[in-house]
């Protein structure tokens, strides 16, 4: 993470709320939970708490990545969301643009991830003690020099969608770890949450959740 923490003041936007769960736009730039030091106090935990004392945090997203994070209403609830994350049972859709021209429709990822401790919170591949991490990835068009993908993480590990895009030789684009160059130089990490499937901690029924990324 870089030295300076200059959160968006942005205001919270949610997506929807019932009695089990809310689920709000993260913007980029923002903390899912607090950091270590009160410079990284302010986080989404925190804003959406301010609304909603009640809520519980289920899942993380990276401070960079934007998009679509979902809430538990109740401790019950926290349980019930937090098994389907653990179990994959949830399905995420993310959107993302790359440095390059990805010329396949679509491929999957299969490759271990582990921390890189020197250099953390970076991740790295490794065959021998990383943990499996698959990613499936579809060409949506070309944008300029750059491609635009939908990803669809069959795994969650740190990291996972920024270190499987590089390890195909097209970094996303203003990654501040992985991408180098040109393709770092943008105003945010090219990365969103577009969707978010799940079943509600109520009856079970499957709910589908959007937003739509500003890039």
């Amino acid at each position: 993470m870089s030295e300076t923490y200059d959160p968006p003041n942005t205001p919270l936007d949610v997506l929807h709320e019932d009695a089990q769960l809310i689920v709000v736009n993260k913007p980029s730039g923002l903390l899912s939970v607090p950091g270590r030091g009160a410079h990284l106090a302010v986080c989404l935990l925190t804003r959406v708490q301010a609304a909603f004392p009640q809520a519980l945090l289920v899942h993380r997203l990276d401070r960079d990545t934007s998009g679509v994070m979902v809430f538990a209403q109740s401790p019950h609830a926290q349980r019930h969301l937090c098994m389907q994350f653990e179990k994959r049972q949830t399905r995420k859709t993310y959107v993302a643009r790359v440095w390059g021209h990805i010329e396949q429709k679509s491929g999957t990822v299969d490759l271990p991830l582990i921390v890189d401790w020197p250099n953390r919170p970076r991740q790295m591949v490794c065959h021998e003690t990383g943990k499996p991490a698959v990613t499936d990835w579809r060409f949506v068009k070309f944008e300029g020099e750059t491609t635009r993908v939908r990803l669809f993480p069959k795994t969650g590990r740190s990291h996972q969608l920024r270190v499987h895009m590089l390890a195909l030789g097209h970094p996303i684009l203003g990654d501040p770890f992985y991408a180098e160059g040109e393709a770092r130089e943008f105003p945010r990490l090219m990365l969103h949450s577009e969707e978010l499937r799940l079943k509600s901690p109520e009856g079970g029924v499957s709910m589908k959740f959007r937003a739509s990324a500003d890039f």
